[in-house]
């Protein structure tokens, strides 16, 4: 059936004229922009274009909220929760990423560039998000001639008004909790150190970081099956727990002691429950410290979701007593040569008013002699977890043979494991001979002959305290024997 010319010519004429028209009006739209640019003043012009911003606004149902960067003179947490949330929503559809490395990091980051939108979807409700950067000038306080420009960027979250509410109670808060996992999960962990001498007046770079490689997991760790799942399963509740530690009315730590003989594991374990839990940790060297003052800003300085870890506890450092401290009142240069962390301030340190100052922390103490510590030190609330880092077992053996050699079971393991318990070796005299040689049956010999070594060498030296010791009581018979003689 033909078309009629008169009709495709009626539609054809309708179009060119609303054509015609929308041309027409935004050509004088433009104008009028150009004429008040040109003959208004700023102040009416932004008043104008706000008024008329704010009649179209009232006739839409959007909402936009604008998420700034900074908030004041510090970083707006809602839009570093925001660009590290939305990071992982973004989709083939986005043409423009931002890629970055910070230097001492090992993770490459994407993320939403400059004028890019994602579509995000929570409880059914579709969500609109713009990154907004634009160019602000300021006066330069050095040459006034010549401003400077500077970056301000903000994201804009546009969604339906009714949603309101749920935004603010309920997607947001999503997001900073989703954002705070995944920064636990991709970040560089680091271990701290400090140093007193170069940052005195800063407290937030007293601690000094260095990335941490440590390979240990609790999958590697040569310890007692049950002891190790004891701990895994501690930690997993314990950083589960904040409304409960915050409804009992505790800080949010834990405490734990590790003892036992050297090369037992203990840096390991604290290497392994860092990794697992995603936590930095803070080296405190208590010799370096001159005073409690300077423990309450190393305490400060330290951040949250942490692992704070002080080796060998009781030859680390002298604890000053009570005659010291008067001596320090009578006589203030004693104070200067002979400054020293005392028991009470450690013990504030950790369990204190100052402990509540962070959350989510982790306390360690390792020792090679725990009777030496102080009691005040190994009540609960302080050291809550006592473990005890022995000498190599059966199971820790094989262990140690499947990571170093590969092999699961042998014919020489039974005799190994009779002589692991007789000879009372650490993980890390196994570990040693392990890595010696490459031929897994070479190793296990050669393995053999140093067990039997060790257990030879202990028998020996068990030999001889005991002669040592009926030498000394026959010594002591003898004497009061004279001295009954002579009375």
């Amino acid at each position: 059936m033909a078309s009629n010319p008169s009709s495709a010519d009626a539609n054809f004429a309708n179009a060119k004229a609303l054509l015609t028209a929308a041309a027409s009006f935004a050509a004088t739209v433009v104008l009028a922009r150009s004429v008040a640019n040109d003959l208004l003043p700023p102040q009416l012009r932004s008043y104008l274009y706000n008024g008329c911003r704010d009649i179209f606004t009232r006739f839409s149902s959007q909402l936009t909220m604008i998420i700034d960067e900074r908030d004041g003179l510090g970083r707006n947490q809602i839009y570093d929760s925001a660009d590290a949330y939305l990071a992982t929503k973004i989709t083939p559809s986005t043409h423009r990423l931002k890629v970055t490395k910070p230097e001492k990091e090992d993770n490459i980051t994407t993320t939403m560039e400059s004028n890019q939108q994602i579509t995000d979807t929570f409880n059914g409700v579709q969500f609109h998000w713009v990154l907004v950067c634009s160019q602000i000038e300021r006066q330069n306080i050095h040459n006034p001639r010549l401003p400077f420009l500077f970056s301000v960027r903000s994201f804009e979250l546009r969604f339906h008004k009714k949603h309101r509410e749920m935004v603010l109670k309920s997607y947001l808060p999503h997001i900073l909790h989703q954002a705070k996992d995944l920064k636990q999960q991709t970040k560089t962990l680091k271990i701290y150190t400090f140093d007193f001498r170069h940052m005195p007046r800063n407290i937030s770079n007293l601690w000094i970081p260095a990335n941490l490689d440590h390979p240990a997991t609790f999958e590697k760790l040569t310890m007692d099956s049950e002891i190790k799942d004891f701990i895994f399963r501690d930690l997993e509740r314990f950083v589960k727990r904040k409304e409960y530690y915050r409804k009992v009315g505790k800080a949010w730590k834990r405490g734990y002691l590790l003892y036992g003989p050297p090369g037992t594991g203990k840096s390991s374990l604290i290497a392994a429950m860092a990794n697992y839990l995603r936590f930095d940790v803070y080296d405190l060297e208590l010799t370096e410290i001159r005073c409690n003052s300077d423990l309450r800003k190393l305490l400060i300085g330290m951040g949250n979701r942490s692992i704070l870890v002080v080796e060998d506890i009781d030859c680390s450092i002298q604890f000053r007593g009570r005659e010291s401290e008067s001596a320090e009142e009578e006589n203030p240069s004693f104070m200067r040569r002979t400054s020293q962390v005392t028991l009470s301030g450690l013990l504030n340190f950790i369990d204190g008013l100052w402990s509540s100052c962070g959350d989510e922390r982790i306390i360690i103490f390792t020792t090679n002699r725990k009777e030496k510590l102080d009691e005040a030190l190994l009540r609960p609330g302080r050291m809550d977890v006592h473990v005890h880092m022995s000498y190599c077992s059966p199971c820790g053996f094989r262990l140690l043979a499947s990571n170093y050699l590969g092999i699961e079971n042998h014919e020489l393991f039974g005799e190994i494991e009779e002589l692991i318990l007789k000879a009372k070796v650490t993980p890390a005299e196994v570990a040693e001979q392990l890595l010696k040689g490459d031929d897994g049956d070479k190793a296990l010999s050669e393995l053999m002959e140093f067990l039997e070594d060790k257990k030879r060498r202990n028998e020996e030296e068990w030999k001889a305290k005991i002669d040592e010791s009926e030498t000394e009581a026959r010594e002591k018979k003898e004497r009061k024997e004279e001295n009954g003689i002579a009375a």
